[in-house]
């Protein structure tokens, strides 16, 4: 007899999470020092809102928005001299969890199976699951859990098929 693998046997619990008002600098610092790529937003209730990426986070500071910003101050500044006041509050990140997260995040139950979450994953193009049991998040399934539970299961062993290149 075959035992099935569900979300509920490989998903992390419990789940590092931050409430909509962090900051951006508090959510940075906490996906480095946990060396995770993404964060649940919880409201205060425990109550999913929605989720920030690593994505999420670096967007805004790709290099042409830093180019349209720069453009911008430039012709604000031309000619007159802006406050530092003003200056300053431009150059820091006010955002919050709640301004630059994924609102429709897509979740899955504890009893869902390795197919099913990896059809949820590519349907969707996401590479991280919250898992929800009573309208509560009781865990989060990533890309790396899925791929670890099928080399568990052997389904492939890791040296079928494979050959090595020697340098």
């Amino acid at each position: 007899m075959q035992v099935t693998t569900t979300a509920g046997d490989i998903m992390t619990s419990p789940v590092i999470t931050v409430l909509p008002d962090a900051s951006v600098t508090e959510i940075i610092t906490l996906l480095a020092r946990e060396r995770i790529s993404a964060v649940p937003v919880c409201a205060p209730n425990g109550i999913l809102s929605g989720i920030v990426t690593e994505g999420d986070v670096l967007r805004p500071i790709r290099e042409s928005v830093s180019t349209r910003r720069d453009w911008l101050l430039g012709l604000l500044a031309e000619g007159e001299e802006l406050p530092d006041v003003f200056l300053e509050y431009l150059r820091r990140d006010t955002r919050t969890a709640s301004d630059i997260m994924v609102h429709h995040v897509i979740t899955a139950d504890p009893q869902a199976t390795l197919p099913g979450l990896a059809e949820l994953m590519t349907t969707h193009g996401i590479k991280r699951l919250p898992i929800m049991s009573d309208e509560k998040l009781v865990g989060i399934v990533s890309r790396a859990d899925m791929v670890a539970a099928l080399a568990r299961n052997g389904n492939p062993r890791p040296t079928d098929n494979l050959s090595m290149i020697a340098n």
